[in-house]
């Protein structure tokens, strides 16, 4: 066993790109190595990069594969031997096929008979003369988003190869890929190691990489990264700014990272800070420094591919690139603050939200009454949702919006803090409304919060109820990984902040009333018009059929079908959430109205199914309902005590009376934990009326009672999930 070594050399590479190609690249050898027989010992290998290179160092690799062994089915004895035991004609051939006597065959058995067989044992080959092919196979199924070509060749690649490294031990491992031939030379650093550098054995790869000032091991940069930041902002007085994904991107950028401290004029900091944020980190991939309190100070710490003789060029030029963006967010901010949130909130009328559904003023106007409705089951001021809910969108004709998107809801509070529209309400009433219009954005995405205040909750919930009903009557029901409008974003938005908030509200009802508007809002599709050009004329399809205007869905289906739609992205949720999928399932079935009372249950069979008596009493009732599915006669309302006659009904008779006394109260409180608990004492009762009762008896009368106690112990079974679901 030896370590192998493996290193294409390219120009720089894509960097959202790179991690997964590094990733891709290691798997793929890995397999191929395994498929082969090759014994691998992985260790804690981990793919390793920098933007000119994509690397493969595994500690260790056997020389060869293992003697390979390989067995060949014949033809049965029936077919391969005459009358006098001799070789027919087919064994002939195949002896002859196999290169050997028929009498050195061997013979086996299967469910057919007896046939021959020729076994076979050849030396394993040597890795080294596998290694080309498999490296050639890891670098063709590389998920590679647009091939480049170069050269006068058919090679293609992320970028163009300009050396190869394939070393196994200290051995050079001839090979081809890409048109390069391999060696034992990689390159360092562009600037400031621009000599090849001899890579003695695999294993010495990552040090020697290391003194050609190259970190190709992405975690030790990624380290180099956040303590050279953290150092220059300390230095500055403040503290990092250290965005996860603005690291993993500096991170693909450079291969030797130091750190450059900048600053800028203060005067910038008029502008809201997440517009210079959005500036520093997603434009120039810088990071900003903040004070004390957590507010941005007017220093950013760049970092350079370089450790530079001048850091004061460097640092010149950082803070000159990003002036002039600086300069934009504020002559922004500043033209906005002068035209203000009411004639923002005109101009709405005239930007189209969506060609069926209207403007984006119309979905303002549903939002809002969908607000209202929301906070007066949530006891928030109904007044005040309204309010914040018509300047919600008013931000999209700001100037700085339209330079920044990603600052939709934040520049709208930092407007309706500084602006009149608001002057009539109490200052903590305006900075209720100014964060309400920023949190109905959220969660913005995967990771992110909910909102956090009672308004913005209101908000949040309102703006996507408008959005899932919209959508889907408008006909953009999400198809594939095609979802315009973001559909199952908003689904899984509007659940989280139901559920994680821990309101109780109906949502069907919610999504019939978003429905209702959706649907009373949306446009005919437009008219097609005939040869001459004359709308409202019906015109022929192509297929020479009349074309058909669209037909408004049904509020009701429609608000059945989000419904739907919004559980389908739970069971997502839940997953990775570690729930089961079973016990999404006995939940999902009870269609609840109130999504924070499904969590509530989801918890408690969550419980219920770390009991002993879970599965006998799941397996029970899934039991019990086929017995009621296949009942033919209609089962009694009530069970008659005069028609119990065995013991062991009449013990689950008692049994399930006591329990519906027991966990009534409990139902009512939503305590589902100590109902589910308590009816799984049941367990003994339902075991013995089963081992001792038959159920489909002559007698109607008995068969009926005896129907209606498994109807009535079923219906308390199934009062917090369908537990039949845990049943395997």
């Amino acid at each position: 066993m030896k370590p192998l070594l493996v290193e294409l050399g390219t120009e720089e590479l894509p960097v959202v790109a790179l991690p997964g190609l590094a990733q891709a690249l290691l798997d793929g050898v890995v397999d191929g190595l395994v498929r082969r027989g090759v014994a691998v010992e992985r260790g804690d290998a981990k793919p390793l990069y920098s933007p000119r290179r994509l690397a493969v160092l595994l500690p260790g690799v056997a020389d060869e594969q293992p003697e390979q062994h390989s067995e060949i089915p014949g033809p049965y004895l029936n077919i391969a031997l005459d009358a006098d035991g001799q070789p027919t004609r087919a064994l002939q051939g195949f002896a002859q096929k196999a290169g050997v006597d028929w009498t050195q065959l061997a013979r086996t058995s299967d469910n057919k008979g007896e046939r021959f067989v020729h076994r076979a044992s050849t030396p394993g080959a040597r890795t080294a003369a596998l290694l080309p092919e498999i490296l050639r196979e890891a670098v063709a199924a590389m998920p590679i988003p647009r091939p480049m070509r170069w050269g006068d060749h058919e090679h293609a690649f992320a970028r163009p190869l300009h050396w190869l490294v394939l070393l196994h031990g200290k051995d050079v491992v001839d090979g081809e890929v890409l048109g390069v031939a391999s060696g034992r030379n990689s390159r360092g650093h562009r600037f400031m190691h621009d000599k090849p550098v001899w890579i003695d054995s695999a294993g010495d790869y990552v040090d020697a990489l290391r003194g050609a000032r190259v970190l190709v091991d992405p975690d030790e940069r990624r380290e180099r990264i956040v303590r050279e930041v953290e150092h220059a902002a300390q230095a500055a007085g403040g503290v990092a700014r250290i965005e996860p994904g603005n690291l993993d991107q500096v991170n693909c950028l450079v291969e030797w990272p130091a750190a450059v401290s900048c600053s800028f004029d203060e005067g910038f900091l008029a502008v809201p800070a997440e517009a210079l944020v959005a500036t520093m980190e997603a434009n120039q991939k810088f990071f900003p420094v903040l004070d004390g309190d957590g507010r941005l100070g007017a220093h950013f710490v760049g970092i350079a591919n370089i450790e530079s003789k001048d850091p004061a060029e460097i640092r010149k030029g950082y803070e000159r690139v990003i002036r002039p963006r600086f300069a934009d967010a504020r002559f922004f901010f500043v033209e906005d603050m002068k035209q203000g949130l009411a004639a923002m909130n005109a101009g709405l009328a005239q930007v189209t939200y969506q060609a069926r559904l209207g403007s984006v003023a119309d979905k303002v106007d549903r939002v809002a009454a969908l607000a209202e409705a929301v906070a007066r089951d949530t006891g928030v001021d109904a007044a005040l949702a309204r309010r914040a809910a018509e300047l919600s969108k008013a931000d999209l004709q700001s100037r700085l919006v339209g330079e920044f998107p990603e600052l939709q809801g934040i520049a709208g509070r930092h407007y309706a803090m500084q602006d009149g529209a608001l002057a009539d309400l109490s200052h903590e009433q305006r900075v209720a409304v100014a964060n309400a219009i920023d949190e109905a954005w959220q969660p913005r995405h995967a990771s992110d919060d909910i909102a956090l205040s009672p308004l913005g909750k209101v908000l949040a919930i309102a703006e996507r109820l408008d959005t899932l009903a919209g959508g889907f009557a408008a006909g953009l029901k999400p198809t594939g990984n095609k979802d315009p409008f973001a559909l199952r974003r908003n689904a899984l938005g509007l659940a989280r902040t139901i559920i994680e908030s821990g309101l109780d509200l109906d949502v069907p009802q919610l999504l019939r009333t978003a429905s209702t508007q959706a649907t009373a809002a949306l446009a005919p599709a437009a008219q097609p018009r005939d040869a001459a050009g004359d709308a409202g004329t019906q015109a022929a399809s192509p297929a020479g059929k009349p074309a058909r205007a669209h037909a408004a869905p049904d509020a009701e289906a429609l608000a059945g079908e989000v419904h739907d739609f919004i559980l389908e992205r739970l069971r997502g949720y839940y997953a990775d959430r570690g729930v089961p999928v079973q016990h999404f399932n006995a939940v999902a079935e009870l269609r609840l109205p109130s999504l924070y009372d499904f969590d509530r249950r989801i918890d408690a069979i969550g419980s219920f199914a770390a009991l002993p008596e879970a599965d006998a009493l799941a397996a029970a009732n899934k039991r019990i309902r086929n017995i009621l599915k296949k009942a033919e006669a209609g089962i009694p309302a009530a069970v008659d005590p005069a028609l119990l006659q065995a013991p062991a009904e009449r013990a689950l008779a008692e049994a399930v009376e006591a329990a519906q006394g027991d966990t009534g109260p409990a139902l009512a409180q939503r305590d589902y934990v100590a109902v589910l608990g308590r009816l799984a004492r049941l367990r003994p009762q339902v075991d013995a009326f089963f081992d001792q009762v038959m159920v489909n008896v002559d007698d109607a009368a008995l068969r009926g009672n005896r129907l209606a106690l498994l109807q009535r112990l079923a219906a308390r079974l199934g009062s917090v999930a369908a537990i039949e679901h845990l049943s395997g």
